[in-house]
């Protein structure tokens, strides 16, 4: 997929995206346009029954007062004796005593005539001992009739400043109720926020998918054409030498034979070399390589190295410093492996120099956990945004079609990965144009191989 491409699909899925959240955005408008409507006809139609209740109860508690001042031969003024203290209490004030008997079948029977099927309770204030005697709860029945039963429910304080008898009625089925209320179950505009923010995750998750295959693809792409470009020499020099011997013409030169057999058998190696990285790699991957460890002594090896590299050095206008500081510099490693990554850095070095003179640095050191092998260079050095790529399997340093460094991508790779399966880690300090230093982190407590495992 090309890079046109990619932007086209992160354009269509911006646009389904905005489509989604304007659709959305109406749809709930609209929504709650027609929930407030609701609510409001919602809040019209319950004040009204509670405004007929509230009439039917004012009418029959009015009832009842008339027939406890007849059977108390009370003739005080009635205005404002039933008084309405919430939408569920209800107060009537009478002179005289009454029994509780009397009261309850007069409410009953007040209640019946006024249809009114409300449970209720009641309860008798006394203003002499001020105290309130409660009833239990009288319950409406399907036979339309009311029945006192033996629940005592919780109820609120019915003893209210006053200076005469009372009587209070408490309806514990009508609650404090508010329409508005039913439309606060959780905001609409959280539920478009979480579906935006899936929708972008999502798409933001299928960008970086898209654009992380698009770039492994670009990797596999500059790995064939490496790997035909580093393969294709070594052949042709084989076809040809190979040509010159069978022509018949060198029969009765030995030096020349000999020297022809030699370049076969030197870029046999070379290809022998070249494959058995790319195989080394894949069996890495599956974890089939198996590291043979003992104890390795760094400071050793890397001394031999400067002898190996010296020579190649002078011919290439370069040199080779060591600065041996580690005190411990024996560790529990693969001494195959291990020189290979450190050649595999050298080699590096020597083929991404600059023109002027190349300058080397292996140098040791110790911290508490580690052995340390910082291997300097004064190099081309690499950008900061290779950096964060330059240990990807496969990957170069983008060079066009300039073939004049060699090599797969997998040098890097095969360090990090041989590195950090002895238990330790890499850490790259570059500046462009001015050189480049790994840095090599190697326990120096002894780790265990694992079998069947690099």
């Amino acid at each position: 997929m090309n890079r046109k491409a990619i932007y086209t699909t992160i354009l269509l899925g911006l646009f389904c995206v905005a489509s989604i959240f304007i659709i959305q955005y109406i749809w709930i408008k609209k929504t709650i346009g027609a929930q407030l409507i609701e609510i409001s006809l919602q809040k019209r139609e319950d004040s009204l029954n509670v405004f007929r209740f509230s009439q039917d109860v004012h009418a029959a508690l009015s009832r009842v007062r008339d027939k406890i001042a007849k059977q108390t031969n009370d003739s005080s003024d009635k205005y404002g004796a039933v008084r309405q203290k919430s939408n569920n209490i209800y107060i009537v004030e009478y002179h005289g005593e009454i029994e509780p008997l009397y009261l309850e079948n007069i409410l009953k029977r007040s209640f019946y005539d006024h249809r009114i099927t409300q449970d209720f309770e009641y309860g008798i204030y006394d203003c002499y001992n001020e105290r309130v005697s409660y009833s239990p709860l009288i319950r409406f029945t399907v036979d339309s009739l009311y029945e006192t039963t033996s629940i005592n429910i919780q109820h609120p304080d019915l003893k209210f400043d006053c200076s005469t008898h009372y009587f209070a009625v408490y309806f514990p089925t009508m609650i404090e109720y508010h329409a508005e209320k039913v439309a606060d179950i959780g905001s609409p505009w959280i539920f478009l926020f979480l579906v935006t923010i899936l929708v972008l995750g999502y798409l933001g998750f299928s960008v970086y998918i898209i654009v992380r295959q698009k770039r492994l693809a670009d990797i596999k792409t500059d790995f064939i054409n490496n790997m035909t470009h580093e393969l294709k020499t070594p052949i042709a020099t084989i076809g040809l030498s190979s040509n010159a011997l069978l022509s018949g013409n060198i029969g009765d030169d030995p030096e020349r034979l000999n020297r022809y057999a030699s370049i076969i058998y030197r870029e046999n190696k070379r290809l022998e070399s070249q494959v058995e990285r790319v195989l080394n790699i894949a069996k890495m991957d599956k974890n089939s390589l198996n590291l043979k460890r003992t104890m390795f002594d760094v400071h050793e090896f890397i001394l031999e190295a400067k002898e190996s590299f010296d020579f190649n050095l002078e011919e290439q206008n370069g040199e080779l410093n060591i600065e041996l500081g580690a005190q411990n510099h024996v560790v529990y490693a693969d001494p195959v492996h291990i020189k290979n990554v450190i050649y595999n850095l050298l080699d590096n070095a020597v083929k991404y120099r600059r023109e002027e003179y190349l300058k080397l640095t292996i140098r040791t050191r110790n911290d508490k956990k580690y052995l340390i092998i910082d291997i300097e260079d004064n190099g081309i050095g690499i950008s900061k945004e290779n950096m964060e790529l330059i240990f990807d399997k496969f990957y170069r340093v983008p060079t066009g079609d300039i073939h004049n460094v060699k090599g797969f991508g997998l040098g890097l790779y095969y360090v990090k990965t041989i590195i950090e399966q002895h238990g330790g880690h890499v850490h790259l300090k570059s500046q462009l144009g001015k050189g480049t230093t790994f840095s090599l982190f190697l326990p120096l407590k002894v780790v265990l191989p694992k079998e069947n495992s690099l």
